[in-house]
């Protein structure tokens, strides 16, 4: 034999000389929940690990991650019912707590990447991701919020803004708010493909923000479509997208790898709340070796083609890689 392909696996020291995909904590963004009020850090249930912050906790969470070398991180607002109505008022509101925490993080910590999420559905109390009338989700009159919410979140100096929405149009009309308003250097991580999945529910847990009635599969996208993905792009890139992101990652390998085989920009997955609350659950019950399921994990999301990974484990990861 003259080939023997175990020759380059016969040390862990020869495997890593050959290892062709290395994921690293400069590829990650740790998501985080932030509440209003003061000294909160409550657990959230359904995902094992992960907490809802009031602002004072989460700057020293933010810090200690840090100083473990994550440097980028989306915040997602967690609002009480009472804050919430049909048309998303508070989500612009300069005095509301999301975005005085956004500011106060991004100006005790400059040197970190900051990114918010640009959606309806934490401040809707339709729970949806657009104006809701007759049942129906409005597109267009949707954008004219969003684009409120950007500027906001673009003035409380964030560096990317996510829209997360899945509203036909809304990265171009975005990007033309921010340019005329001056904020030319603000990035877009739009999420391109946001499929209708059944793993965001630990996430809907952690909002509160899960629909009122009915489903999002009008907008968000049939998990059966990828050409369909092919499609989301196009129109992102041309509206002016600085990254294309693929959401939820693990079911979604193949449309990561489409992606990334036809656009120049860089590709980000998101490693969704489902996906990391059945690794914790299987773990915890001794099913699964958790450190091993998450880099196996983590390693397929950056094989398929995602520079960067969005996932809750971004903290786990780092302390792994310190030891």
């Amino acid at each position: 034999m003259y080939r023997r392909p175990r020759r380059n696996r016969k040390s862990e020291a020869i495997r890593n000389l050959v290892q062709e995909t290395s994921v690293g904590v400069e590829d990650l963004i740790f998501p985080l929940f932030l509440v209003s009020g003061e000294k909160k850090k409550i657990p959230v249930d359904s995902m094992p690990g992960i907490f809802r912050f009031s602002i004072d906790q989460m700057l020293f969470e933010i810090e200690e991650c840090l100083n473990l070398g994550i440097k980028s991180f989306d915040v997602f607002p967690a609002y009480p019912e009472e804050l919430k109505d049909p048309f998303a008022k508070e989500s612009y509101n300069p005095e509301t707590f999301y975005l005085k925490g956004l500011r106060e993080i991004k100006n005790r910590f400059p040197e970190l990447c900051l990114m918010s999420d640009v959606a309806m559905d934490p401040y809707s109390s339709d729970g949806h991701d657009g104006i809701v009338q007759n049942g129906k989700i409005l597109n267009d009159e949707t954008l004219e919020i969003l684009a409120k919410m950007s500027l906001a979140q673009a003035d409380a100096g964030v560096d990317i803004l996510g829209p997360s929405d899945m509203m036909d149009g809304r990265v171009g009309f975005i990007r033309e708010e921010l340019d005329q308003h001056g904020f030319t250097d603000i990035s877009i991580m739009s999420y391109t493909a946001k499929y209708a999945s059944a793993f965001y529910g630990p996430f809907r847990d952690a909002l509160d923000s899960a629909p009122k009635f009915g489903d999002k599969k009008t907008y968000q996208m049939n998990p059966a479509n990828s050409k369909e993905a092919l499609i989301e792009a196009d129109l992102d890139v041309e509206e002016g997208a600085d990254f294309l992101m693929v959401k939820p990652a693990l079911s979604y390998l193949d449309v990561i790898k489409l992606l990334n085989d036809n656009y120049p920009l860089p590709i980000a997955a998101y490693n969704v709340s489902g996906e990391y609350s059945m690794v914790k659950a299987s773990a915890a019950r001794g099913w699964i070796d958790e450190d091993r399921a998450m880099m196996e994990i983590l390693t397929s999301i950056k094989r398929a083609g995602a520079k960067i990974i969005l996932t809750y484990f971004a903290k786990d990861f780092a302390k792994s890689q310190s030891r």
